[in-house]
């Protein structure tokens, strides 16, 4: 679990980064969680799109999507979900 102060300083990280990621209105399935893992892996932070053509609950796609790629949910403002997960082999972010 992330504390507040390491949710703080992700979100001021992510603030720069472009959504990697669109979830439109097939929602989400297990080749978008493969290619979330692939590149959360390599990134640590990624933004993730939700389309405004997406008809599942913005809260519960980012629940599932952290859930099942096994990061931590930083933020969801708006449309965009932040995650993060620690990398073994390129760990770049040193969290306070």
């Amino acid at each position: 679990m992330l504390t507040g102060k390491q949710k703080r300083y992700l979100r001021s990280l992510a603030h720069h980064l472009d959504p990697i990621f669109q979830v439109g209105k097939g929602g989400t399935n297990d080749q978008l969680v493969r290619h979330i893992n692939d590149a959360i892996e390599k990134r640590e932070l990624m933004k993730i799109s939700i389309l405004n053509n997406c008809l599942d609950d913005k809260n519960e796609i980012a629940e599932e999507l952290a859930e099942k790629s096994k990061a931590e949910l930083v933020q969801i403002i708006g449309s965009t979900i932040i995650l993060y997960k620690e990398s073994k082999d390129y760990k770049q972010i040193e969290l306070p």
